[in-house]
């Protein structure tokens, strides 16, 4: 595979579309990760429910089922892929604001009804987005692009994750929902100005086509048992980290930090590392190979969990708060940077929405399935038991490595 020099890969346009994809991308779901369990937290709603609130997340999971249909049809305006980036960023623009108007306490199935419909715009929105990305980037650069995504996609997580739990020290909710909401903007003018990828985009002629023909793709590529061992692969490369995640917000809260701390040094400190380490890996990706990336990136990502496991025993420094979130996200940073672009470079670009959507659905079931029973976990076991169990569970992935990416293996 040919190599760019760094200077190359970094000064074009399509690593600037690559930050508004990944922060227009991101912002949803973190509000959802992050923002609604604190918040129900302190509206005095249980680990076990907000453990199970997770489930309203399952559009993310399924998401592969209707992407054909957005593969298929072009809507009447701004193109093949702009045309759904607009529809759905709207709608989340407008669920997110709405969200904070709601009463736990009060109505907490009206919270799960308006966060399900916030999933299926975002994971909707993340299919046309990855679609849009993979049709944009040659081979070449899908490392550094897929990388420069993933950090700006955890730099969004600083508006719900940082600056809405501040605000929440001064604002009532629903204004923190709404100022929160007011990102999606962001998304909407950058879909408007840009151009589609493909000038002259070629959609599958029926819907049979549009369902059949990826998957058929996938699996005449290489057979039915390595397509298995991949999609094991990406539902098991991220389990450990994204449980040791599951409940991060309640978790600081339980430990005994402040809203205005956890905002200013938790997550921040984890944004800002793992912005760094998706910058980093994408840099290194363009002269290392992405299977050496998954090896040496996943393990700092095994290891990087014990820190919180350290947190639960020591209790609340805000020191060690920084320190340890800050190198757990070094860790995902460098192991999202590696597998987004694995999946980039496993998906046929004749196929991106369906592929990538089957693909990146698989990476987020563990945070969906067995996030909605961490809340059980740790009220069975408490939280230093439950982080040591996370590492464990982040042990099988790598050693998929072997088959899926081996070490001196080419890349495909």
């Amino acid at each position: 595979m040919q190599r760019q020099s760094f200077k190359e890969a970094i000064l074009n346009r399509r690593m600037l579309i690559c930050i508004f994809t990944g922060f227009t991308s991101g912002l949803p779901l973190y509000v959802l990760f992050q923002l609604v369990p604190g918040w129900l937290r302190v509206e005095g709603v249980g680990l076990a429910e907000i453990g199970f609130f997770a489930l309203v997340q399952f559009p993310y999971t399924w998401k592969f089922l209707w992407s054909p249909v957005m593969d298929r049809f072009t809507l009447p305006f701004l193109g093949h892929r702009r045309g759904w980036m607009l529809i759905t960023q709207l709608a989340l623009l407008i669920g997110i604001g709405a969200m904070g108007f709601t009463k736990p306490d009060l109505s907490i199935w009206i919270v799960a009804y308006l966060a399900a419909a916030v999933a299926f715009f975002s994971a909707s929105q993340d299919i046309v987005l990855d679609a849009y990305r993979r049709e944009l980037l040659p081979d070449v650069e899908l490392g550094l692009g897929n990388s420069i995504h993933v950090q700006a996609y955890r730099f969004s997580g600083l508006v719900p994750g940082a600056l809405g739990f501040i605000l929440a020290d001064h604002f009532a909710w629903h204004v923190v929902f709404v100022i929160i909401a007011a990102f999606m903007l962001i998304g909407i003018v950058f879909t408007l100005v840009i151009d589609e990828a493909i000038a002259e985009p070629t959609p599958p002629q029926t819907m049979r086509d549009a369902v059949i023909e990826p998957f058929r793709d996938f699996i005449g590529r290489s057979g039915i048992g390595p397509a298995l061992l991949v999609l094991s692969f990406l539902f098991l490369y991220k389990l450990g980290d994204n449980m040791a995640t599951a409940l991060q917000s309640p978790f600081f809260i339980d430990v005994g930090f402040t809203l205005t701390q956890i905002g200013a040094i938790s997550k921040t400190a984890g944004l800002v590392a793992a912005n760094i380490g998706t910058i980093v890996g994408g840099l290194i990706m363009v002269k290392l190979s992405i299977n050496r990336a998954l090896w040496v990136f996943g393990f700092v990502q095994v290891v990087s969990i014990l820190g919180f496991a350290t947190l639960a025993a020591v209790g609340a420094n805000p020191w060690l708060l920084g320190g340890v979130v800050a190198f757990e996200y070094l860790g995902v940073g460098l192991g999202a940077a590696a597998l987004v672009a694995f999946m980039a470079r496993t998906a046929n670009p004749a196929f991106a929405a369906t592929q990538l959507a089957l693909f990146t659905a698989l990476a987020s079931v563990p945070r969906v399935f067995a996030n909605a029973v961490t809340g059980v976990i740790v009220e069975s076991v408490g939280w230093t038991n439950f982080f040591l169990l996370c590492t464990l569970l982040a042990i099988p992935g790598m050693l998929l490595l072997f088959k899926v990416a081996p070490w001196n293996g080419e890349d495909q």
